[in-house]
């Protein structure tokens, strides 16, 4: 799509990236996020009962979904889908494109080649934790709707009648009351999720000769983004997980009525360090598979779209 010259900076040298480009990345992002959180919808469900509903806190993920089969029925699984799907499909694509964007302007901001390379955890970092930043703005109260229509049975129909019901409600303060804890949650997501994507696939390449690299099947780059997606999956779920737990509580009832401190503060004392870590097991499950897959529906759509590549900053030796 964009075939624009690259843009040099002393030894650095950045494709200009058009809009055709960023299009393409929004709407491969959108899709890969979409269709993965959507498939993982059953997991969602039993990991934010196991979180917020007494009744199943002793339960694992096997043993908390045919608890939840046998008193509420298979379609229970996926409640929650309509905002699950398009909380996700606007949320990947401004992540993954916002990812590619920032991660260029934080190349050039590095001013050469030797520079970027050594700042590249760096820039990954803040590349991720600026597009989620936005990305959050658009999720929030989709998320915010996913989460009472899970905790709160009959709470309303679908994804339309839950957005109508908490929007007329509680209004702004309400559908944005897990801003803050959805930040805490989303943005170390992202950064595990981008950074050690990026850092395996640099390890994995780097202990490969030229010859190799030219070599590689197709079969073997799938296994390489599947087993760089999964360990990406474990890091971002272990440090996201806290304030997950944080974001299902407050989300359960009513948005806070005092300061969004205090509210936190009284959730962490009721809950604890091991509440806040309920439900993990099931977490790292579903995002080892979600970011595994989300990489490898990323990279196939962007190409079947004629994308050009992201910049790339892996250290060669």
């Amino acid at each position: 799509m964009g075939n624009s010259n690259p843009t040099s900076s002393g030894a650095l040298t950045v494709p200009n990236f058009t809009l055709s480009d960023y299009e393409s990345f929004f709407a491969a992002g959108a899709l890969g996020a979409m269709l993965s959180h959507g498939a993982f919808t059953p997991i969602d469900v039993v990991k934010t009962r196991i979180q917020v509903d007494p009744a199943f806190k002793t339960h694992s993920l096997i043993s908390g979904t045919r608890h939840l089969v046998s008193t509420e029925g298979p379609r229970a699984l996926l409640t929650g889908f309509g905002p699950t799907a398009i909380g996700y499909l606007v949320q990947g694509g401004a992540k993954f494109a916002g990812y590619e964007y920032w991660k260029r302007r934080f190349i050039l901001v590095a001013g050469d080649q030797e520079t970027a390379v050594r700042h590249r955890t760096a820039i990954y970092l803040g590349a991720a934790a600026v597009a989620e930043f936005f990305a959050d703005v658009l999720l929030t109260p989709l998320e915010a709707t996913r989460i009472r229509l899970v905790s709160q049975r009959g709470y309303a129909t679908g994804l339309m009648t839950g957005f109508a019901r908490l929007a007329r409600e509680g209004g702004l303060r309400e559908m944005y009351a897990g801003f803050v804890p959805i930040l805490f949650k989303q943005v170390p997501f992202a950064l595990g999720q981008f950074t050690t994507n990026e850092l395996c696939h640099e390890l994995a390449y780097r202990n490969m000769s030229d010859e190799q690299r030219k070599s590689l099947t197709s079969s073997s780059r799938l296994g390489i983004d599947m087993g760089s997606g999964v360990v990406a999956g474990f890091a971002a779920a272990v440090l996201s997980h806290p304030a997950d737990s944080l974001l299902s509580k407050i989300n359960k009832g009513q948005g806070p009525r005092r300061s969004m401190f205090r509210h936190l503060t009284e959730i962490l004392n009721e809950a604890g360090v091991r509440g806040l870590f309920a439900g993990l097991g099931p977490r790292m499950i579903m995002t080892a598979g979600l970011i595994s897959s989300q990489f490898m529906m990323y990279g196939g759509i962007k190409e079947a779209l004629g994308a050009r590549s992201g910049v790339e900053i892996h250290k060669e030796n």
